[in-house]
């Protein structure tokens, strides 16, 4: 029954539900990180907090991971607006981190910068995704 459950739900998600629900998690818990216990250097991030402060920026990754969550379910074609949000809060801080490379006040910001840009690059590819048809029951033999 387990197993059965477990399948019937894989089936319902499809890989593109599956990386949404999974890139959905990440991006909300990175967000509830940012409100709760921000990160202590944020050398990085001064450029976007300089336009907000950092508790709407964990609000914006909560809000990504939801509609990445919520998206999962939809299929696809209506699951659009997660592969839109999920990389869209990361560019801002990909920007950041680049510009605070770039000035020399962090050095390590081409890491953090390539570091989110190569996390981002399944949810590009999964975009792209065609989600495989499902397969046909076979029909029970027939008994004689």
């Amino acid at each position: 029954m387990k197993c059965r459950a477990v399948r019937r739900l894989r089936r319902q998600l499809g890989r593109r539900g599956t990386i949404l629900t999974s890139y959905g998690l990440v991006w909300l818990l990175y967000g509830y990180g940012q409100l709760v216990s921000p990160q202590v250097d944020q050398r990085g991030l001064q450029l976007v907090l300089s336009l907000s402060p950092l508790d709407f920026w964990g609000w914006c990754w909560i809000a990504a991971g939801i509609v990445a969550l919520v998206s999962a379910w939809a299929p696809p074609g209506r699951d659009a607006a997660a592969f839109i949000a999920l990389p869209l809060v990361v560019v801002p801080w990909m920007v950041s981190y680049l510009a605070a490379w770039l000035s020399g006040d962090f050095p390590r910001g081409w890491v953090a910068a390539a570091v989110w840009a190569v996390i981002t690059v399944p949810v590009l590819v999964a975009a792209g995704w065609p989600e495989p048809p499902r397969a046909k029951k076979a029909e029970p033999p027939y008994e004689c």
